[in-house]
């Protein structure tokens, strides 16, 4: 009887722990689409990025990464089939998640961690970042991002980073 009642514990404390995280769950995986998206299609490379934040998350490792990956997949679609809706959906989903600091700069961290999973990060992937960073109040410069006062400006093309020459 003991042990029916502790597993009956287990089982409920780890879906409370589930309950408790599902938005951190949808916030990041909208985050991370959004990112994998910014050039087009999601990369092979990207979606093991994917899988590995999935498996290796403390507060991600409580869902089966098949759900993670199921929540990554529709926003990634949306984004690709209804770019301003998709979007728009994303963000709000990353918004609502992202009320504590530390849990912004994490998910700007998991960004950064899918954009890098491509040999060349490209300035796409840095404006979706920093765009991002505007949208959940992170300070791109804290992670080394070139800013501009005006990120739209650096969307729209306005100016574009300083380009290093070695000499």
């Amino acid at each position: 009887m003991a042990g029916f009642l502790q597993n009956l514990t287990t089982l409920y404390r780890k879906e409370v722990e589930r309950h408790h995280n599902r938005p951190f769950l949808e916030a990041a995986m909208a985050a991370c689409a959004l990112v994998a998206t910014a050039r087009g299609p999601v990369t092979f490379a990207q979606r093991v990025r994917i899988d590995q934040i999935l498996e290796t998350l403390e507060a991600l490792k409580v869902f089966d990464p098949h759900e993670g990956v199921e929540v990554f997949n529709a926003h990634a679609e949306r984004i690709l089939e209804h770019p301003r809706k998709g979007r728009a959906r994303a963000l709000a989903t990353v918004r609502r998640a992202t009320k504590n600091p530390d849990t912004a700069r994490l998910l700007i961290q998991l960004c950064l961690a899918v954009s890098e999973m491509n040999d060349d990060t490209s300035l796409a992937d840095q404006i979706e970042i920093v765009m991002l960073c505007d949208q959940i109040g992170v300070d791109p410069a804290e992670l080394g991002l070139y800013v501009d006062s005006d990120p739209e400006s650096i969307r729209r093309g306005d100016k574009l980073p300083p380009v290093r020459r070695m000499h």
